[in-house]
């Protein structure tokens, strides 16, 4: 059996290979072709859980799952928040034949997956990025977006002032982009085409108010019922897309907290972003709409990416 490490997926598994990826996996998930269960949480302690993701890409395709330990507490110690391994197996013996690191694979298919959906969604000329977090899938996220529009700017906000300026400072050396930091999440959103949240925040941090008309949102921080990023004034102001419908209506936190209270119903999601991808849904009508596409990430994005990385062997 192969063993991919981090460093391999890290070198290997860029942004212009993972995107085209993703697209296709997303497309063909929302097609009905591949086969998942819904992913098993097992809460472990405050801020720390166990997570199970079985699936195949299809009848006669690669099939495995992910196992992934979440521990929020990681990221100020400097260490990946999502660790474990995701496991392949050979469609034609039911072999298992490789293992891939999970965690990295998890930061690099997100944000690709979130510049999936920005490219469908997003105003055509949107230039100004905020991402609302300063962890490792804010690094991600800024560096995807850039593969799908021409960033003129970004600016980062994070519950921790001195983290968020260190955090810009390390981007800064990388991205031909001016990197700002917001003192408050109001400021940061003021003047921005795109959203990215990406906090392990309980409670809303985002407010629908602050959100300009024509902002596309990219909810990613929350995975599963409970943690909310965005309070429900602005789940119900904008036109909802998910990664999976299914997913989001057993798991989606923000949808589901709007939908307890009486905001919205399960018809607010307006579909999956592979249904808009196979322009089988409309996606943004107007320049002014606000679009929200909430990530739940789901199986076959990781074994679409792994198996590409094990079947193109350097």
């Amino acid at each position: 059996m192969r063993f991919i490490d981090r460093e391999e997926v890290s070198r290997r598994l860029t942004y212009e290979m993972c995107i085209p990826i993703v697209r296709s996996a997303m497309t063909t998930f929302s097609s009905g072709e591949t086969k998942q269960l819904l992913r098993s949480i097992i809460p472990l302690s405050e801020g720390r859980f166990f997570g199970v993701m079985p699936g195949a890409m299809g009848a006669f395709e690669p099939f495995g799952a992910k196992l992934l330990s979440v521990f929020h507490g990681n990221a100020a110690r400097g260490v990946q928040s999502h660790q474990g391994l995701v496991v392949l197996f050979d469609p034609a013996t039911g072999a298992p034949v490789c293992t891939v690191h999970a965690g990295e694979i998890t930061a690099i298919r997100t944000a690709a997956a979130g510049a999936v959906a920005t490219d469908a969604l997003a105003r055509k000329n949107a230039r100004r990025l905020a991402l609302l977090g300063c962890g490792e899938q804010a690094k991600t996220h800024a560096r995807a977006m850039g593969k799908i529009r021409n960033l003129e700017s970004i600016v980062v906000w994070g519950r921790s002032l001195d983290r968020a300026h260190a955090f810009a400072e390390r981007m800064q050396t990388e991205l031909a982009v001016p990197l700002t930091v917001a003192r408050a999440v109001q400021d940061a959103v003021a003047e921005v085409d795109i959203i990215c949240t990406l906090t392990s925040s309980a409670e809303p941090i985002l407010k629908g108010e602050w959100v300009r008309p024509g902002t596309h949102l990219n909810l990613v921080g929350s995975s599963y019922a409970g943690p909310v990023e965005v309070d429900n004034e602005l789940v119900a102001r904008s036109r909802f897309f998910v990664d999976s419908r299914e997913g989001v209506l057993n798991q989606g936190a923000e949808f589901l907290r709007a939908k307890a209270a009486g905001w919205i119903g399960d018809d607010h999601i307006v579909g999956e972003i592979g249904q808009v991808l196979a322009n089988e849904v409309e996606g943004r009508r107007s320049a002014e709409e606000i679009t929200v596409y909430k990530s739940l990430g789901h199986i076959v994005q990781d074994l679409a990416s792994a198996w590409a990385l094990y079947s193109q062997r350097e």
